[in-house]
């Protein structure tokens, strides 16, 4: 690290994202990754990192109080710094990618690092050639089987293919070339930085799920949107293009994604509620894009519902060695145990309901109205 960087880099407060605090001297990794950081100059925020409420005998509150401190250090967070490593199945770990939708939300620079930047198709296992199409284990085509990771991770963050030190050079190469840019003429408008659709009498909701992988998408989603409008809520889905977003006609891969993420992301602003599917998706996690919109849009002040087929407590559903080997899976990381149904930032950020979906509509507008 040479002296000078140091002054490049002073501003830059991180915040370390990972799923580090569940692995087996997990906190001595983080430990680690925050005095490299800090030695090149960066401040640094790790997970957990303030006294929190571990001894309430009230499980729920003690994942209460640590996402409250989460809440807190992404005020001051200017950058994210994420492990993108397969968790818990074949994609990174879903609280992890809350984490970077909320600080992409508060304009913050979302980094992220793997190993492994293969495409998915060859990453997922799992992956089938059926009738001569590729698809997943659903039986769906794959979505998104040319690129590395869901379209919402591509779009919103710059991933390093390396480790956390790799990242960290990649971060300051980018910082030295921001403050170079500071000195040119000419400036860049984000036209994404608001709403597109008008709020309207009615609330207008985000159905945030998995449903956009499959190919009658169009027809998912539509029965959904009536069940809504009869609870007296619009909705709008990830398959449809939101007001001020075109879809491209493009080849590439990268170009796709990013068209995409933009349409995403552009409903989260546009929206009043997220009604989002939790369900464990390719592992024991929820899906990545769902998992980023959640971030986002609680960030930004949406009211936030989820929904799952089985609301028992995740300590209950994902097979584990018990208290006494802390209650570690078969990957050797803890399993939550607050008595909550899926990772503490979606269970304490919002309300979930179990049922059919006309149901959760059901239980959602008596919620809000």
């Amino acid at each position: 690290m040479y002296r000078y960087q140091h002054s490049l880099v002073r501003d830059e407060a991180l915040y370390i994202a990972g799923p580090e605090c569940f692995y087996t001297y997990g906190y001595d990794m983080l430990a680690a990754m925050k005095a490299r950081a800090e030695a090149l100059g960066f401040s640094v925020t790790l997970p957990n990192n303030d006294p929190l409420d571990m001894e309430n005998p009230d499980l729920q509150k003690r994942a209460d109080s640590i996402f409250a401190n989460l809440e807190k250090v992404m005020l001051d967070t200017t950058a994210i710094v994420a492990d993108l490593e397969a968790y818990r199945g074949a994609e990174p770990d879903s609280g992890t990618i809350y984490e970077i939708g909320m600080a992409y939300a508060k304009g913050a620079k979302c980094y992220g690092y793997t190993r492994d930047k293969r495409s998915f198709a060859a990453k997922n296992l799992n992956a089938r050639l059926r009738d001569g199409k590729a698809t997943d284990e659903f039986g769906n085509h794959e979505f998104y089987g040319q690129l590395p990771f869901a379209p919402s991770i591509i779009g919103s963050t710059k991933i390093v293919e390396g480790g956390f030190e790799d990242c960290l050079q990649t971060m300051i190469l980018d910082k030295e070339e921001e403050w170079k840019f500071k000195a040119r003429r000419g400036c860049y408008v984000d036209y994404a930085s608001s709403r597109t659709e008008k709020a309207r009498e009615k609330p207008l909701v985000y159905l945030a799920g998995t449903g956009r992988y499959q190919e009658n998408a169009g027809e998912l989603f539509g029965k959904m949107k009536e069940i809504c409008e009869k609870y007296g809520m619009q909705a709008f889905s990830p398959v449809e293009w939101a007001a001020g977003v075109e879809p491209v006609k493009t080849e590439n891969p990268y170009v796709w994604a990013e068209n995409l993420f933009d349409n995403f992301q552009q409903h989260v602003r546009n929206c009043d509620v997220i009604i989002a599917d939790l369900n464990n998706y390719r592992g024991y996690e929820v899906n990545n894009d769902v998992g980023f919109e959640c971030g986002m849009g609680f960030q930004l002040g949406k009211k936030l519902y989820g929904y799952m087929d089985d609301t028992s407590p995740m300590i209950d559903k994902i097979p584990h060695l018990g208290a006494e080997r802390e209650f570690r899976d078969h990957t050797g990381s803890n399993v939550e145990n607050f008595n909550y149904p899926c990772n503490l930032m979606f269970s304490c950020s919002m309300k979930i309901f179990e049922g059919s979906f006309e149901k959760i509509i059901e239980k959602v507008a008596e919620d809000l109205f």
